[in-house]
């Protein structure tokens, strides 16, 4: 009999791409995957540190895993493990600590996966990071869209984020391996193939040997792989910094209609004092003229954006410029996070701190603003032509997907058009969906 293993995986979905490539070394290594709630042999959980509830969350998951089966071997990974691996090696039942590095080189590092009763078998993550690993995901059962890592780590200094510590310095995947892989997916039936890393924007990748030398920025990537890769599919970017969305993209997206005219682009905040102690590379002049240009270029745009309130020094006035200038901006959606305060940031000596109860009232304020927003884009949308990919799960007799521009919306349950490219237009809307009809 075959030996199971169940996967947990926290974050960002970088980290359910990773988690993938991790199974995939168990099931060549003759092990069947099953679901975290089945009795395993061996239990992975593959960890974030962007929150406080991340960290705790960890240590809930290992318990449950135990419960599942006391004599699991329990593996924590992933950027928790890479920067508290002291705190991980204090839960109880824990056997393998691994870090960004170790857990792509798993089977090498550990040889029968079998408790041992002496203390944790922990393994001390390498500091030095510098290896990019490929990897890809896909949510569930869905063979519509894949997620594709093509970068990692991150140069930037953002004040409260632990994320470069984690995952080192930016890397980026060749050029040439991203177009096969990427043509191996198209091939395999996905439809949508989402470009993820730690700071997209900041893909870069120097290819230099005796017949040629190219310097491959995103913009460069995103041409290769539309030149290239041949089949339908379209590309959509998970997120990219402001100050790296450049003309050049714009322009790509505006006339290739495979690159989807839907940007995701972190904000943190929309008061400049704020911006400055967060370190962020932008101000709200610079962040406010892109939207405006990228609303006048690209048809039908659709814009998510991360706002963090509660950041130190943050006050009740400070609160409500950023709110004002997120009401203010032609944006679809926010993605609202409560900072949290994490160990080795600077944030975390910055003065003002603000109370629990405040952090989450004004969270609760810019969710409300972002389902009103969320209704005025869709407002937008009605009576629109749009291409939409249909999933293959029948929801009561209605089939669910996304439009390029990432309008979520339904139509009746038709198995002919699952994963497929299908012309829609959207007529009617309901609460965070919206009902479409087929145009034939």
């Amino acid at each position: 009999m075959s030996s199971k293993v169940a996967f947990y995986t926290l974050g960002c979905k970088l980290n359910f791409s990773e988690t993938s490539t991790i199974g995939e070394q168990f099931i060549k290594n003759g092990f069947d995957v099953v679901n975290y709630d089945d009795q395993a042999d061996v239990y992975v959980i593959n960890t974030c540190t962007v929150t406080e509830n991340a960290d705790r969350e960890c240590r809930q998951i290992v318990r449950r895993a135990l419960r599942n089966n006391p004599n699991a071997y329990v593996i924590v990974t992933g950027c928790y493990a890479q920067l508290r691996p002291d705190e991980i090696l204090k839960i109880d039942g824990v056997d393998a600590v691994l870090g960004s590095n170790e857990k792509f080189n798993l089977f090498n590092i550990i040889n029968d996966f079998q408790k041992k009763d002496e203390s944790c078998a922990y393994v001390t993550p390498t500091e030095k990071l510098e290896t990019f690993n490929s990897s890809f995901a896909v949510e569930g059962n869905d063979r519509t869209r894949a997620f594709y890592k093509v970068q990692d780590g991150c140069d930037y200094k953002c004040s409260y984020c632990t994320i470069p510590l984690a995952r080192g310095k930016s890397r980026s995947a060749n050029p040439d391996e991203v177009v096969k892989e990427f043509q191996q997916l198209v091939s395999s039936g996905f439809k949508e193939i989402v470009l993820t890393g730690v700071n997209v924007g900041d893909y870069l990748y120097n290819e230099n040997n005796s017949s040629k030398k190219q310097e491959y920025n995103l913009y460069l990537l995103l041409k290769k792989i539309l030149t290239e890769v041949d089949g339908e599919y379209r590309i959509r970017i998970s997120s990219i910094e402001p100050n790296l969305l450049s003309d050049e993209i714009i322009q790509l997206a505006k006339y290739d209609k495979r690159l989807c005219n839907h940007f995701h682009i972190p904000l943190q905040s929309g008061n400049d004092k704020i911006l400055k102690l967060m370190q962020r590379r932008y101000n709200t002049t610079d962040y406010k003229n892109l939207i405006e240009k990228l609303v006048t270029e690209i048809s039908n745009l659709a814009i998510g954006v991360d706002v963090i309130v509660g950041f130190p020094g943050e006050t009740d006035d400070d609160f409500l410029i950023t709110y004002n200038f997120l009401r203010d901006l032609p944006i679809s959606y926010l993605h609202v996070f409560t900072y949290s305060e994490r160990p080795n940031t600077k944030a975390i000596s910055l003065d003002g701190n603000v109370d629990q109860a405040i952090r989450k009232r004004r969270n609760n304020m810019l969710r409300i603003l972002s389902e009103k927003k969320r209704l005025e884009f869709y407002r937008k949308m009605l009576g629109q032509k749009l291409t939409a990919v249909f999933e293959h799960e029948n929801h009561d007799g209605f089939m669910k997907g996304f439009t390029e521009n990432y309008v979520r919306i339904k139509t009746k349950y038709n198995s002919e058009l699952i994963n497929k490219f299908v012309s829609v237009k959207i007529v009617e809307i309901d609460e965070n969906i919206c009902t479409a009809e087929i145009i034939s």
